[in-house]
């Protein structure tokens, strides 16, 4: 065994010594396979720093908190375009995937390349993170970006798309509502007949994610377009 290897198992030895049931209890609802308390992960990873090294080799585990913190361990500039579509694939949880696009690709110098490389991929989990490059477009910079034929393909296919496809895809609508004047209606309209998410438990003070009252409240509050 190598040191990085030995290192490796002690790092898993600490994150599983960090399991707790009740968090994975919690974290199951929402898909996630882990039971290690984000706030004591990412002590671990300011302990460690950056480690792209000993990254790798923890992403290799297969262990969801173990991918977490091997996101967090690696430097967004230096994870080339074929690693990340191929860490994308194997995934697994919610969580591992949002992290991986929101802190490595978006971070990354290939975020525009995936994007367009995703975007239409036969499998659901992987075209998610290419609409949520595409929802990030949108936002920070939508020049070149087709908004009207992204409802056209919202409009026909958002309604029966896997979860994680069909959350992916209802942020876009709800994010081209908000900052397009010009589309805000019609995104409007997509989603009040699409219904989608439009029944989704949401807490108190917090935004629901059905669309259109997503749009109207982020309007009122000045975020709009």
């Amino acid at each position: 065994m190598t040191d990085l290897q030995a290192e490796r198992d002690e790092v898993l030895a600490e994150l599983a010594a960090l399991e707790d049931p009740r968090v994975r209890a919690v974290n199951e609802r929402h898909g996630d396979d882990h039971g290690v308390n984000l706030t004591r992960l990412r002590a671990i990873a300011k302990r460690l720093k950056a480690r792209p090294d000993l990254a790798r080799e923890l992403w290799g585990s297969g262990d969801s908190a173990a991918k977490l913190l091997a996101i967090l361990l690696s430097r967004p500039k230096e994870v080339e375009r074929d690693e990340l579509d191929a860490m994308l694939r194997e995934v697994g949880s919610p969580k591992v995937h949002d992290w991986l696009v929101n802190y490595l690709v978006l971070k990354g110098p290939h975020r525009e390349a995936l994007r367009e490389a995703w975007f239409a991929d036969a499998d659901p989990v992987v075209a998610s993170a290419g609409w949520a490059l595409t929802s990030d477009r949108v936002v920070k910079n939508p020049e070149g970006i087709d908004q009207s034929a992204l409802l056209d393909l919202i409009e026909a296919q958002m309604q029966d798309a896997p979860e994680r496809l069909q959350w992916a895809m209802n942020t876009c609508l709800a994010q081209i509502g908000i900052t397009n004047p010009e589309l805000r209606e019609r995104a409007r309209e997509i989603g009040v007949r699409l219904e989608v998410l439009k029944d989704y438990p949401t807490p108190p003070n917090c935004t629901s994610p059905f669309a259109p009252i997503w749009i109207d409240e982020m309007v009122r509050r000045g975020g709009g377009g």
